[in-house]
């Protein structure tokens, strides 16, 4: 069973001055697809907490995936894509521009997300949007693919052909 990790990053909902809505849909999609829910945590959009944590899952192999939410826009706390890439060891730039040319038939604004993702040790870490909405749209677009890359990243599988 693939295990995931969720971290929201929000300082108003690290307040709790804001519920956090979209932790809970990533949850939701990923138990659906048979992924293991091994923790969620909502921290501030502090860079060095957020790449703390990253770090301390993948290298205590506790996930075979981090889903992040929030933090990838333009506002000056945003950080998570700064976060994660300061903890990942390779980039794997095709799972942010798929989720931002799909999103963009929904709208244009998807163009300003800054999202990321990236390969540290085993765990493969993905950035997503911070609206419940768009992470739905993202994350069930792109889950199929997920499995695939955390078998290869994993060695259960060895073979990227269909």
């Amino acid at each position: 069973m693939k295990r995931v990790a969720i971290i929201t990053s929000s300082d108003s909902g690290y307040k709790k001055e804001r519920e956090d809505l979209s932790g809970p849909v990533i949850k939701e999609i990923m138990e659906t697809n048979g992924f293991t829910v091994v923790s969620m945590d909502l921290l501030p959009d502090d860079q060095q907490m957020l790449s703390e944590k990253m770090s301390q899952i993948s290298d205590g192999h506790q996930a075979d995936l981090i889903v992040t939410t929030g933090g990838t826009g333009f506002s000056p706390r945003d950080c998570m894509p700064e976060a994660t890439l300061a903890v990942t060891e390779r980039i794997v730039p095709g799972i942010p521009e798929a989720m931002r040319a799909y999103s963009m038939q929904f709208t244009k604004r998807a163009m300003l997300s800054r999202a990321t993702a990236g390969i540290r040790k085993d765990t493969l870490i993905v950035n997503l949007p911070g609206s419940p909405k768009a992470v739905r749209e993202c994350l069930e677009y792109i889950i199929s693919e997920l499995e695939h890359g955390i078998e290869i990243l994993t060695q259960e599988t060895s073979n990227c052909a269909r």
